[in-house]
């Protein structure tokens, strides 16, 4: 049996910042992945853009992961457009008045991973365990022993952060709202003729929804939001037969296009769990709200998750509270209940009526874009929530 201070079940982006938020307050921590540790440390690429908030890129700065990412692999976002059907008036959000030259940073989801990774592996109080199933948690007094593959780890605090389909969170018996909403999505990279001039578009079709990000290299990500059928039949289809698709389901806005990456399928569900917090445990990053990526702010949620987490537990043991009090997780409770319960609403409500094709919801997501297009207040706000320039603390 080991002693840490933190053990965290699950290596993923919210598992290891945490882990370098903790540590970084003088405590020391295991993080537990069950990926093998070569593949953990070297992530392949998996399809996903991260639209990162300028805080979130302050809170990797911070822990000491940005470094790692390549300048190449960073891509400004200089202009954000929603738009529904063909021919109707978008929705833009810029930086005019702004102040940035950027809403926020588009970052493939490997290479912040493997970010945080070398980051943590060079922070003496982490210890990373690959190849590592956690077997079942059990509280003795105090303490919380998790047993895994290699045998116990006693902490304080014991931390999930294995994803929104959670198989900690359940073993914790906490429950969660599951909304399935019944599509899957297909990421992939595509080289394009025409220039993006980085600007994001959200585009709802009948029958569809797409995004296209701006990367780097003359190429977008395309997001295709379908029927898991269609996806699966998608991810499948031949390399010339896709482009042709692809080129058709955007309207040809960008010219000849070509895949230029592998294709990723993930089903669309969010989740949202019943309680953050118990005696000597604690939820971050999906286990915790696993967003609809509709607005592009569930990574930024769980960075906020797990930095609000490390605040607390800080706090609490300023006060003279042992390490991860059920005082100082119920106070992390509630800052991210309030962080995030608006929004989970919100963005699923939204999901639901831009991707609904009856008549009545066609109509009102058109006059809906034409009104808040006309609102500076409403375009101001959301420009300040898209870009979310607070300062990491």
């Amino acid at each position: 049996m080991t002693y840490h201070d933190v053990t965290i079940m699950g290596g993923g982006p919210a598992g290891l910042a945490a882990a370098l938020s903790l540590e970084a307050r003088g405590l020391s921590v295991a993080v537990l992945e069950r990926t093998p540790q070569a593949p953990w440390s070297e992530p392949a690429f998996d399809g996903r853009e991260i639209a990162l908030t300028h805080h979130s890129v302050a809170v990797l700065k911070e822990l000491g992961a940005w470094p790692h990412i390549p300048e190449v692999a960073i891509s400004p976002l200089r202009e954000a457009r929603v738009e529904t059907g063909r021919g109707n008036h978008p929705l833009q959000f810029d930086t005019q008045g702004q102040g940035v030259d950027a809403l926020g940073y588009l970052v493939s989801n490997h290479c912040i991973r493997h970010g945080l990774y070398k980051a943590a592996s060079q922070r003496p109080g982490i210890s990373l365990l690959g190849g590592t199933a956690t077997r079942h948690i059990r509280r003795i007094g105090g303490d919380m022993v998790v047993v895994h593959d290699g045998g116990e780890i006693t902490s304080r605090l014991a931390i999930g952060a294995d994803g929104r389909f959670s198989q900690i969170r359940r073993s914790q018996r906490i429950g969660a709202i599951v909304h399935d909403f019944k599509r899957s999505m297909l990421v992939c990279r595509m080289a394009h003729e025409l220039p993006h001039h980085h600007v994001a578009t959200q585009w709802f079709d009948e029958g569809q929804t797409i995004a296209l990000l701006p990367v780097n290299g003359g190429a977008s990500s395309i997001v295709l939001t379908l029927p898991s059928e269609q996806i699966e039949r998608l991810r499948t289809l031949e390399r010339d037969a896709f482009n042709a698709e692809i080129m058709e389901r955007v309207g040809r806005r960008l010219g000849n296009m070509r895949l230029v990456s592998t294709r990723h399928a993930y089903p669309l569900r969010g989740v949202y769990a019943h309680r953050f917090a118990a005696p000597g445990f604690a939820l971050v990053g999906d286990a915790a709200v696993g967003m609809h990526p509709i607005t592009a702010h569930g990574f930024n949620l769980g960075l906020k998750g797990q930095e609000a987490l490390a605040q607390e537990v800080a706090a609490g043991m300023a006060r003279g509270e042992p390490v991860g009090s059920l005082s100082a997780l119920r106070r992390f409770e509630r800052r991210h209940r309030m962080e995030t319960a608006p929004l989970f609403a919100a963005t699923n409500g939204i999901a639901t009526l831009y991707t609904r094709d009856e008549p009545a919801f066609r109509v009102l997501r058109q006059a809906g874009l034409r009104v808040a297009d006309a609102l500076s207040p409403f375009k101001s706000a959301v420009t300040n929530m898209l870009m979310d320039r607070k300062t990491a603390s």
